[in-house]
């Protein structure tokens, strides 16, 4: 006999008809009432937050050559460490965010050593905010290791620890690696030269920057030896990457016009001064190498042409003039009598008018030697 469902039930099933048997099935109990199993909880997508009070200056386009810059500037200071300091490093770009200034000093403790680098731009007469480096003292204690003869051994010290002087004079050299770094990091966009302008051990203490002040913050992951995960923190000031990016911007409009102007007087200009060789050739002659081994001091080699012959001038490997050969302030000179490229190019035009072929064109070579 077949079993009668009850309204309950036909409910549930009209109700999973409706929504593509996405509902569970009922699970049936004695006393014939229906028990829906629990649902699976939805899981909740994360989106970043957004400060509407504090809008981002950098597009997105500009926060990617950004990433682009120092992820190339990772592998350089990667090979630079590892050669100089032979500690086997990996480093990598974690991120590379649009912030405030607030929250790189934050992040940061109160002994923590920060060095501000001076920016150059070339040709650029305004005052740059200096940028800012610190790197966790767990990695510069260790690369100090390896310059005084330490072992393989990874030294781990604890966050805010305070330099000795010797070690900060040690410290100097090893930031000098990664300033020195920088621009070759920026080369594919822009030049750039870094220097460095004074350490400070205080960060909060830092005026040339406000609190609320758009910066830059890269943050710089260094796996030493797969023993230690270090920081580098470098922190961008706002009004920087804009005279950055601005001359930037500026280089690109000048190399887009560039490209549909005519530029012929500007380019013979730039190549004007280049030298070239040039030969003068009277007549070629082939010689057996017995025969040149045999040569002697008042040998004569005949050339097959009167010495009255006009001689080829040749620049490079381009036959371009013909003159006679003389004696100008006791050198030996060439007065210059005829250009073969205007002949040929003579030469062409006529053949053109006669109606040849392109394939029966003298060229410069042929109408020298059949004067």
């Amino acid at each position: 006999m077949a079993d009668v469902l009850s309204q309950s039930q036909i409910d549930a099933l009209l109700k999973s008809m409706q929504g593509g048997g996405g509902e569970p099935e009922p699970e049936k109990v004695q006393d014939d009432t229906v028990k829906a199993k629990p649902k699976a909880e939805t899981e909740q997508i994360k989106y970043s937050k957004y400060d509407f009070y504090s809008p981002r200056k950098f597009t997105k386009d500009k926060m990617k050559i950004l990433n682009s810059v120092f992820e190339n500037y990772a592998r350089i200071i990667t090979s630079r460490v590892n050669g100089v300091f032979r500690v086997m490093t990996d480093i990598t770009v974690m991120e590379v965010q649009e912030r405030r200034y607030y929250e790189y000093v934050n992040s940061l403790h109160e002994n923590d050593m920060v060095t501000l680098v001076n920016t150059i731009l070339p040709n650029y007469n305004r005052k740059l905010v200096p940028l800012m480096i610190y790197v966790t003292p767990g990695l510069v204690i260790t690369l100090i290791d390896h310059m005084l003869g330490g072992g393989e051994e990874v030294v781990k010290v604890k966050d805010g620890y305070r330099y000795s002087d010797v070690e900060i004079a040690l410290y100097r050299r090893i930031l000098s690696y990664l300033i020195q770094a920088l621009s070759d990091g920026f080369s594919n966009y822009i030049n750039l030269e870094f220097e460095a302008q004074r350490l400070e051990d205080n960060p909060s203490m830092i005026q040339d920057v406000g609190v609320d002040e758009t910066v830059a913050i890269i943050l710089l992951n260094v796996d030493v030896a797969g023993l230690a995960s270090e920081r580098i923190r470098i922190c961008i000031p706002g009004t920087l990457l804009e005279s950055i990016f601005q001359v930037m911007d500026t280089r690109k409009h000048i190399a887009k016009g560039y490209a549909y102007e005519d530029n012929k007087e500007t380019i013979l200009e730039n190549i004007r001064q280049s030298q070239l060789p040039v030969t003068g050739q009277l007549g070629t002659v082939a010689l057996d190498l017995s025969d040149i081994y045999h040569l002697k001091v008042g040998d004569v080699i005949d050339m097959n042409k009167p010495k009255d012959r006009d001689v080829k001038l040749y620049i490079g490997k381009q036959p371009w003039f013909t003159g006679k050969m003389g004696v100008y302030k006791k050198n030996v000179a060439i007065r210059i009598n005829r250009r073969l490229y205007e002949e040929g190019m003579d030469a062409a035009q006529d053949a053109v008018l006669a109606g040849q072929g392109e394939d029966s064109l003298p060229d410069a070579e042929q109408l020298a030697v059949s004067e």
